[in-house]
Parts: structure tokens; sequence; C-alpha cells
């Protein structure tokens, strides 16, 4: 848990790649920058490329704190980023989402891979089953996610989902509405 008791830890899960669409970046960089400006902490998986390390880099220019995980085998790959107020290495993938999820109050998913979708419908699943209640958003920027929410609407329409999957997550198209979203009243 977060070293001030106080203190918000927000998970993003995004991409190791920047993306097509400069917005991707932009949106990394304003979420980062405002999960500091709020005094959250911003945990993630701990890379210095692509959009983890855009989120990361804004959080500490604006004074955040911030708590990376990364496996043995990605630090090489996606540039461990040591520099960080907490830096933990896990021997496998399962290990550094169970260490993210564990840490974190609230978790965000900006655009991003396979691997992005992988941490999203893990904790996605877990809430179904009730084995959490930790609030979800997909963060979709330019409707990057749109395709996504249609298949899941077609997996419920289909019967291969309970319409409550959709109130297991959020969907938020803007950094600044995700923010009044889980920013804490005074």
């Amino acid at each position: 848990m977060p070293q001030n008791p106080q203190t918000l830890s927000v998970c993003v899960f995004c991409g190791s790649r920047f993306g097509t669409d400069p917005a991707y970046k932009t949106a990394a960089d304003n979420l980062g920058a405002a999960l500091a400006g709020a005094q959250m902490r911003l945990v993630y998986g701990a890379g210095d490329v692509g959009l983890m390390g855009a989120v990361a880099n804004a959080t500490q220019t604006a004074g955040g704190e911030t708590f990376g995980v990364i496996p043995t085998h990605l630090l090489a790959r996606e540039v461990g980023k040591r520099d960080l107020s907490s830096f933990i290495v896990t021997e496998t993938m399962h290990e550094r989402k169970k260490v993210m999820f564990m840490n974190a109050d609230i978790i965000v998913t900006l655009p991003g891979g396979a691997g992005s979708l992988d941490e999203f419908f893990e904790v996605l699943t877990w809430a179904q089953l009730g084995l959490h209640q930790k609030p979800l958003y997909l963060l979709n920027i330019s409707d990057f996610w749109t395709p996504l929410i249609t298949l899941i609407d077609h997996q419920i329409q289909n019967g291969f989902a309970d319409p409550s999957l959709r109130g297991l997550f959020r969907v938020m198209d803007s950094v600044e509405a995700l923010m009044s979203e889980i920013t804490p009243a005074a």
C-alpha cells in the first residue's frame, strides 16, 4: 500500500510503444502530471519506453511518486527505469501483474497492445468473479478502446457474459474526465 495512507495509488496499464496517434503520448504525459498534481502514486510496469516511459517521466517531472514493477526478462527490452521511487524486479509476468495489482487502489488502462489487453482482462475477470472491487477505467483516447467496448457488448448480446460486466469498468474519454472521477473531494 502507499507509504502515506491518504495517498491513492493508481495502476496504469499501457503500451510499451507510442502508437500512431500523438494524442496517446499526450494523454500519458497529462495523466502522469495529473497524478502527481493530485498527490497520487503511479504504479506501472517500470519500463522507460513508449507510453509507459511517458507516464512515468511526466509523473517524476511533476514531483510525483512512482512504483514500478518489471520482470527480469524485460529489463533490457523495456529499459527498466531504475530511478523510480520504488523499483521492483520480479521473476515472471504473473508476479509483475500481481504486485502491481496489490499495490493499487484504482486501475486505468491507456492505449496499448496485447499486454495491455491481458492486464485489463485479468483484472476485469477478477472483478467479475468477485475477487476485488477496485475501480477499473479504460481511457478511450481518440476512441482507441471503442472496438473493444463493442466486442464486450457483443459478448453480452450473445450470452457469453452477463450484462453486469459492463458495470465493472468505466470508460473515460479524457484525462480530465478521469481525474474528476478519481480525485477525492477535499
